[in-house]
């Protein structure tokens, strides 16, 4: 832009106002060519850049722009290190750049009231400090490179069951404490370019037109001055949402709201200022994006390097009985290796987040070549890909382990589990699954579970039968190499839990209020999410 935002703001008609309020397609703000104002290009970026093929199109179930994925949310939240968050958003500024994208929608941030959250695998952790420094480390990174952030969702989009019509009810302390906590510690200390606000109503009023939460507390309160941009599709009333603080409705265009708004400013139910306010933020993120383009730091890092790394960080070691890890070559002459997901492993979840990985580490090569030519390696599929139970593949898992020095099983949750758009149905593992692990562990003593998921699970009545356990969530496309080298004691799986695995789903303190009724969801647990509630109950077992 060639001209201040006040002087644009003086030249712009009331119709391109309007207009500039909504998006110019899927993942585009509107510019004004003949202001010179160009557009604003955004994409989905949590854990890596999801580029549609087309402006026009969300490419949730397309191939995307090949792009470097790294970690979910809830495997480098159990990193615990805002060091690596940093490196991996400043990773992802530098890549955004080069494929010309402005505007990363990430990361979120919502708190995991619910290990059945269906987008729980997008998110850091149940606890609201570590969450806000997590989050401000990753936007700062990102935002170092002249690429804007979105935090996102804001507030109270704790589930995905009819989320778009679900009000959450959340008392004031509960809300201010737990739910709004981890983003107001981002908005202070990283001052991201944009906020999202979510589907769903929170105490009645929808978020994107919610006047407390976008007005009171977001901007008189904690003094932010950025974009609020709404999540696909959530308007629902967009003069009561420009109101309230919300700028941008995305995705555009939204022609029906562009003569709303002009005519509300015309018979006096907006005022122009109100309309004025909005724009003013936009063409400033217009400004901030326009006046970073030029900026060269230099080499771009090995992606795919600091993807492996930020794997090997998120592994965490859950049992070790024995000093059965790490796995020392030369103690080894065979080592069965069962399990679909060591030939084809989880590495994210589905949904808008779902990036098309420039490349895989596949567990099974990574092990091979890790073990030398000294050790043979023996694979067995051990599970089909449906939920059906093959005891065919289970008597050749047993056998191939019972003729091996040691099993490591590959098991989690399977992909259609964990998604955006629906919560999962339980969190322990398929039934194939356990009774592949029983089978194995009964004939193989030393035995090794690496399990994968987004959220947490319920590991009875398995994990007592085997004495190792790693959890390596979903750790993006380094994942196959950080788990072999967990394994064979080249790497340390330094990560902690960042999230409460329970012992059977009942004992989570929401398991009676997961789904609303009549269009509400009661938290009636209040502050005792997660861990505050089992060290209140004094349920320490795990």
């Amino acid at each position: 832009m060639n001209k201040s935002v006040n002087e644009l703001l003086k030249e712009l008609t009331l119709h391109e106002k309007a207009a500039i309020c909504a998006g110019l397609n899927m993942w585009m703000t509107k510019g004004i060519e003949r202001l010179n104002i160009p557009p604003v290009h955004m994409y989905d970026g949590t854990n890596g850049i999801r580029k549609t093929n087309s402006d026009e199109e969300m490419g949730i179930t397309t191939e995307n722009v090949p792009a470097t994925c790294y970690p979910t949310g809830s495997a480098i939240g159990s990193s615990w290190n805002t060091e690596l968050l940093h490196e991996v958003g400043v990773a992802l500024g530098r890549e955004s750049k080069a494929m010309d994208v402005e505007l990363l929608l990430g990361p979120g941030v919502n708190m995991k009231r619910t290990p059945l959250g269906g987008r729980n695998f997008e998110y850091y952790s149940e606890d609201p400090c570590l969450t806000g420094e997590l989050g401000a480390a990753f936007i700062n990174g990102i935002q170092s490179e002249g690429v804007g952030a979105s935090l996102k969702h804001f507030a109270g989009n704790n589930q995905e069951f009819e989320k778009m019509v679900t009000s959450s009810e959340i008392d004031e302390r509960t809300l201010r404490e737990i739910y709004l906590s981890a983003f107001e510690r981002i908005i202070k200390k990283s001052d991201p370019w944009t906020v999202m606000c979510s589907y769903n109503l929170l105490n009645g009023t929808y978020a994107s037109e919610n006047e407390h939460l976008l007005n009171d507390i977001l901007r008189e309160e904690w003094g932010y001055e950025g974009v609020v941009l709404s999540d696909w599709t959530a308007v629902n009333d967009r003069i009561r949402g420009l109101k309230a603080g919300l700028d941008l409705e995305m995705p555009g265009p939204a022609d029906y709201n562009t003569k709303a708004i002009m005519e509300a400013v015309k018979n006096g139910t907006l005022a122009e200022e109100q309309l004025d306010r909005s724009v003013a933020r936009i063409l400033k993120l217009v400004e901030r994006v326009t006046g970073n383009q030029t900026a060269d730091h230099g080499e771009a890092p090995d992606y795919h390097a600091l993807s492996r790394q930020a794997a090997a960080e998120s592994i965490v070691l859950l049992k070790n009985e024995n000093s059965i890890l790490p796995l020392r070559q030369e103690a080894l002459s065979s080592i069965a290796v069962i399990g679909r997901f060591a030939k084809k492993p989880r590495i994210q979840g589905a949904g808008s987040a779902k990036v098309t990985p420039t490349r895989v580490d596949i567990p099974w090569d990574e092990m091979q070549e890790l073990a030398g030519a000294s050790v043979t390696l023996g694979y067995a599929e051990g599970y089909p890909e449906d939920d059906s139970v093959s005891e065919a593949l289970i008597r050749e898992s047993v056998a191939l382990a019972v003729n091996s020095d040691v099993a490591v099983l590959f098991v989690g949750q399977p992909e259609y589990a964990e998604s955006e758009m629906h919560d999962l149905q339980g969190i322990e593992l398929p039934e194939h699954q356990v009774k592949l692990i029983q089978a194995v562990a009964a004939v193989q003593p030393k035995c090794i579970v690496v399990t994968s998921s987004g959220s947490a699970l319920v590991m009875r009545p398995w994990v007592q039968h085997v004495p190792g356990v790693i959890h390596s969530w979903l750790s993006g496309q380094g994942m196959g190499r950080a788990v072999a080298e967990v394994l064979f004691g080249q790497a340390n799986p330094s990560g902690k839990l960042s999230e409460t695995f329970p012992v059977k789903l009942s004992d989570n303190p929401s398991h009676m209020r997961i789904r609303g009724e009549n269009g509400k969801l009661y938290y009636r647990e209040g502050l005792f999410v997660g861990y505050r509630y089992y060290d209140r109950k004094e349920q320490y077992q795990v």
